[in-house]
């Protein structure tokens, strides 16, 4: 029986982890979930699955949730606190981690999982975004076997060559290819997207995700960031990382060999594909997802992204070729500009020109260690703050790119 944590399980990814574990009930046994402040979520869970342990980082939370379950979970320990999640990573039962907490919050528990040699199902791209070298070398370090879960990167990873491993490049790969939707804007003009709500940018049309994250693919920035990630998983250089847009998501992303072979991973839009293939690698097991009718299907559609539409794609692309420290500023000013849009304060357009000033004006450079990372971060946030209030402070309405007043 393989242990497993699952860390940001009331998330979509979470809970779809959840579904697959619960499909085999003889092959692995639910240690632990963690989550940062969702008491109703996570109680329902806990009673659902009754895990050995159960974490909550927020600690009003964590005491909100014992007095909801009173003494209706005594099989489970409930841990608070802010390193309770890196708690439930290291735990001596737990042979298997599920990263899948949304944000910069997911990277210590992530690295604390890859030092202590977990097989570490990767979701939260922000740990390779912010600290790709940190995090890679914890896996080297540790033992670690890290296999991703992002539906693009588990493609390139089913397709590459048998025996590869994450941050080896690949012999024989030319380039990988990461297909994106092109999320719910796609098809909209320019000014269009200008006027966009947050009901229509969290309006999916192929993948159910949280609100960050569909965001995220409304402006592209998802896929900047998967082309970071990619780089770091696959040892290769963003040059040989494109992107192509294929709205039916089916090929979940392609990998091109020398010789001229381009293979695919097709499959219907569910995580639960890439969840279980991580779950059972190298075998495969049942995942509960529809399987794919290619009658039914009957065209795949191709196209090059836009970057004058998407310009948070250009500016991913810049980050990736700068490294260091860029990509951790470019994230942390992506996740306060998405967040401000969410609330409305701040126009979609906006998003893209906030990051680009924060980019601007930040001062990080290399990555030295974790404490650089952290730093940029708290920088790159503090700017974007500073940013999107003086915009409302005077009522600006700037074009994409443009400056924050």
């Amino acid at each position: 029986m393989m242990g497993v944590v699952v860390l940001g399980s009331t998330g979509s990814i979470g809970e779809s982890t959840l579904d697959v574990l619960a499909r085999h009930p003889d092959r692995f046994r639910l240690v632990g979930i963690g989550a940062h402040r969702s008491v109703e979520k996570l109680a329902e869970q806990i009673l659902r699955h009754r895990p050995a342990y159960a974490a909550l980082a927020d600690e009003a939370a964590a005491r909100a949730l014992a007095e909801r379950l009173g003494d209706r979970a005594p099989g489970t320990r409930l841990l608070a606190g802010k390193d309770s999640l890196t708690a439930l990573a290291t735990l001596a039962e737990a042979d298997c981690v599920m990263a899948a907490i949304v944000g910069a919050a997911g990277l210590p528990s992530t690295l604390a999982a890859a030092r202590a040699g977990k097989r570490l199902l990767l979701a939260n791209k922000e740990s390779l975004v912010m600290s790709g070298p940190l995090l890679m070398q914890a896996v080297r370090d540790g033992g670690a076997t890290l296999l991703p879960i992002d539906s693009e990167h588990n493609a390139i990873f089913q397709c590459l060559p048998h025996g590869a491993s994450a941050g080896a490049t690949p012999a024989g790969v030319r380039r990988v290819l990461l297909t994106a939707s092109g999320g719910p804007f796609r098809d909209w003009s320019a000014e269009a997207i200008a006027a966009a709500s947050p009901e229509a940018a969290v309006a999916h049309p192929n993948w159910v995700m949280g609100r960050k994250i569909s965001v995220d693919s409304a402006t592209l920035m998802n896929k900047g960031l998967e082309l970071i990630e990619a780089c770091f998983l696959f040892g290769l250089p963003p040059a040989q990382v494109d992107i192509v847009v294929h709205p039916q998501s089916i090929i979940h992303s392609l990998v091109e060999y020398v010789d001229g072979s381009l293979l695919a991973q097709l499959g219907s839009p569910d995580m639960r594909t890439p969840i279980a293939y991580a779950l059972a690698w190298p075998e495969r097991m049942d995942s509960g997802v529809a399987f794919l009718d290619l009658i039914k299907t009957a065209r795949l559609d191709f196209r090059p992204p836009d970057p004058q539409r998407f310009p948070c794609l250009r500016l991913a692309g810049q980050a990736a070729r700068a490294g260091g420290l860029a990509p951790v500023t470019l994230n942390a000013a992506n996740e306060i500009a998405v967040h401000a849009f969410l609330e409305r304060r701040l126009n979609f357009p906006g998003i893209a020109s906030v990051i680009e000033e924060v980019i601007t004006r930040s001062t990080a450079g290399p990555i030295g260690g974790l404490d650089d990372v952290l730093a940029a971060d708290a920088e790159a946030r503090r700017l974007a703050h500073e940013c999107i209030a003086a915009r409302a402070r005077g009522g600006a309405q700037v074009a994409v790119g443009g400056a924050c007043a």
